[in-house]
């Protein structure tokens, strides 16, 4: 049913919840994992005479290469249990690259974790699950993420 499954995550606790869902998916269906963390693009700063965003280049090296040492070893955790995994790094908006991401792989399910924000909090920090539900075209395992 499933070969391909695409798991997002964004370095989180609360994101890795949906781990061992995942794993036990995988296991039955023997299906791969592609884990995936979306950077956005740090703006170091934005000057009132030009307003383009400038971008540091090191600061963002330095979280990418943060960033790929979390997920290498949280693929390698996942072959250690006998799971085809594979780690990805993108950069981008969150939810139309997780869904690009989703594309380009050949997903057969997006399984992720929902913070469970609601009411004000969701209206300002925004809901990247809810972004996804919204758009999605392919099937999607939610979980709610508890403290």
């Amino acid at each position: 049913m499933y070969k391909t499954i695409l798991v997002p995550l964004d370095g989180s606790p609360r994101a890795e919840t949906i781990l061992p869902h995942v794993i036990s998916l995988a296991a039955h269906y023997n299906a791969r994992v592609v884990l995936l963390q979306v950077v956005e693009p740090i703006v170091a700063m934005v000057t009132p005479y030009d307003m383009v965003p400038y971008v540091d280049k090191e600061a963002a090296d330095r979280v990418l290469q943060e960033v790929k040492g979390y997920l290498t070893a949280k693929e390698g955790e996942l072959r250690g249990q006998g799971i085809e995994a594979k780690a990805v790094v993108e950069s981008g908006p969150v939810v139309s690259t997780i869904l690009d991401v989703a594309e380009r792989e050949q997903a057969d399910l997006i399984a992720m974790a929902s913070h469970g924000r609601t009411g004000l909090a969701r209206v300002f920090y925004g809901s990247v699950a809810a972004g996804i539900l919204q758009r999605a075209d392919r099937p999607l395992l939610l979980i709610r993420a508890q403290d």
